[in-house]
C-alpha cells in the first residue's frame, strides 16, 4: 500500500493525489504547523488538478497565511489558493473516483 501522506518518509519518487484526497494526504502533520514547515512536508507531493498539476509545497508556499491549526484549516488554504479553473467547473464535484 502506498502512503500518500504529507511528512511520509521520502523515497525520491512525486507522489500524486487527486483533490479529494487531500485532506487524508495532510492528517498526519503535527498540528499546528507554520508555513514553512508544512512546504517542507509537502515537498514531494503533487496535485492532480482539471487542467493539469501543481506541486502542493507551491501552493502551500503561496498561501498568505503563516499557521495552520489543523488539516482542515491547510485544506481550505489549499483549495482558497488554487485559481478556479485548476479545480474544474463551478457546483461540480470531482467525486471520489
Amino acid at each position: 500500500m502506498y502512503n500518500y501522506a504529507c511528512g511520509a518518509p521520502r523515497t525520491g519518487v512525486d507522489r500524486e493525489i487527486k483533490l479529494n484526497e487531500l485532506d487524508a494526504a495532510l492528517a498526519d502533520l503535527d498540528y499546528p504547523v507554520d508555513r514553512a514547515a508544512a512546504v517542507d512536508a509537502c515537498g514531494d507531493v503533487t496535485l492532480l488538478l482539471a487542467d493539469g498539476t501543481e506541486q502542493l509545497a507551491d501552493v502551500v508556499g503561496d498561501s498568505g497565511a503563516e499557521r495552520f491549526d489543523s488539516a482542515e484549516d491547510l485544506a481550505s488554504e489549499v483549495m482558497s489558493t488554487l485559481p478556479q479553473h485548476a479545480v474544474g467547473e463551478p457546483y461540480q464535484s470531482e467525486g471520489d473516483g
